[in-house]
C-alpha cells in the first residue's frame, strides 16, 4: 500500500468515515488548527493509499508551535484489521523515519479513554499493540485532570512563600528539580532521571517547559516557614489549552500538602489570566498529585497512556 505526503486537496480531511459526520468535521477543524498554529507542515502528514486511490491511513508529525523538529504522532488512523496493522506499522516507520530525518531523536503518541474529540481514537487496545509492533514503549500509564470555570477556587494557602523566576533566576528552579525527580512517582521522569541522571533531567525538563507559553512571573519557588525550597510551580499554556504544566515538591517537604498548593496557586494565576479550562496529567502511581488536583476542583475526565520511541 502506498504510503506518501498528503495531498494539498488531502487536507485537512485525511481518512474519513461516511457514517461518522461528528468525527470527519473534529478531526478536520483539529488538524486545520495544528496548521495554522505551526504545530505540524502539510509536508508532515503522511497518508496511505487503497488499490483504488481512496485513503485508508494517516498520521501527522507534531510539535510545539513553531518548531522545526516534530516531538510527536497524532491523528493516527488505520484499519484495524491484520492486513491494517501492516499498513499502520509501515505508515509508522515512515513516519519515524521522516522525524529522523527532521532531527527528532523520539517520538511520542498518547491515547486517551474514553475515546474523545478531536482525535476519536477508536481501538485502544489493537492501537496498543501497533505501537508495540512498531517499536513504541508505554512511558506512562496517566490520569488526565480538569478544571472549568465556575468552580470555586481552592483558598490560599499562606505556609508557603511565593517567589518568582524574575526575581530568582533559572538556577534554583533547576536545583529543586534535581531534588526532587530521583524520588518522584511519576514513570516518564524517572525514565529521564535513569537515562540522564537527576541534573541533566532537570535541565531537560525546565528547557521543555520554556517552549510552553507562559508569563515568567506565572513561574515560582515556593519556600516553607523555615526558609527551605519547598515547592515548585510552572503553570503554563500548550497549543490548546491553560495548563498546570509542572509541579514538584522537595522530599524534604512532602506530607505537608504542598503539591494541592501548588496545584491551586497555579490555577489561581491561570484564572487570573483568562483560563476558562486549565488541564493536568500525572501517573496513576502518583497519589499525592491525584489527591491535589481533586482537592483544588479537578476532575479525572480521561486516562492516557503515553507511548515513546526512540529513532
Amino acid at each position: 500500500m502506498p504510503i506518501r505526503i498528503a495531498r494539498p486537496d488531502e487536507l485537512p480531511a485525511l481518512v474519513q468515515h461516511s457514517d461518522q459526520p461528528e468525527r470527519n468535521a473534529g478531526t478536520a477543524a483539529y488538524l486545520t488548527d495544528l496548521l495554522a498554529k505551526k504545530c505540524t507542515r502539510p509536508e508532515w502528514c503522511l497518508v496511505a493509499e487503497d488499490e483504488a486511490g481512496r485513503l485508508t491511513a494517516a498520521t501527522a508529525l507534531w510539535t510545539l508551535p513553531g518548531n522545526d523538529v516534530p516531538m510527536a504522532l497524532v491523528l493516527l488512523e488505520t484499519p484495524w484489521d491484520e492486513p491494517g496493522l501492516a499498513t499502520g506499522q509501515a505508515l509508522l516507520a515512515e513516519a519515524a523515519a521522516l522525524a529522523d530525518s527532521l532531527g527528532a531523536t523520539e517520538l511520542e503518541h498518547v491515547t486517551d479513554l474514553p475515546t474523545q474529540p478531536p482525535q476519536y481514537q477508536a481501538e485502544p487496545e489493537r492501537r496498543a499493540e501497533l505501537l508495540r509492533l512498531a517499536g513504541f514503549e508505554r512511558a506512562r500509564d496517566g490520569r488526565r485532570f480538569r478544571r472549568r470555570s465556575g468552580v470555586e477556587l481552592t483558598s490560599y494557602d499562606d505556609r508557603l512563600t511565593w517567589h518568582s523566576l524574575p526575581s530568582l533566576g533559572r538556577e534554583p528552579f533547576i536545583a529543586l528539580l534535581a531534588e526532587a525527580l530521583p524520588t518522584s512517582a511519576d514513570a516518564q521522569l524517572a525514565a529521564k532521571v535513569a537515562r540522564h541522571g537527576a541534573r541533566r533531567a532537570a535541565e531537560s525538563l525546565f528547557a521543555d517547559m520554556e517552549e510552553f507559553s507562559y508569563e515568567p512571573s506565572w513561574w515560582e519557588l515556593g519556600y516553607a516557614p523555615d526558609g527551605t525550597p519547598a515547592a515548585l510551580s510552572l503553570p503554563a499554556r500548550n497549543p490548546s489549552t491553560a495548563v498546570i504544566g509542572l509541579v514538584a515538591v522537595s522530599p524534604a517537604c512532602r506530607g505537608n500538602g504542598y503539591a494541592t498548593a501548588v496545584v491551586a496557586r497555579g490555577t489561581r494565576l491561570l484564572v487570573e489570566s483568562g483560563a476558562e479550562e486549565i488541564r493536568g496529567d500525572c501517573d496513576a502511581a502518583n497519589t499525592a498529585m491525584i489527591m491535589a488536583f481533586e482537592r483544588a476542583g479537578y476532575e479525572n475526565f480521561a486516562d492516557r497512556q503515553e507511548f515513546t520511541r526512540r529513532l
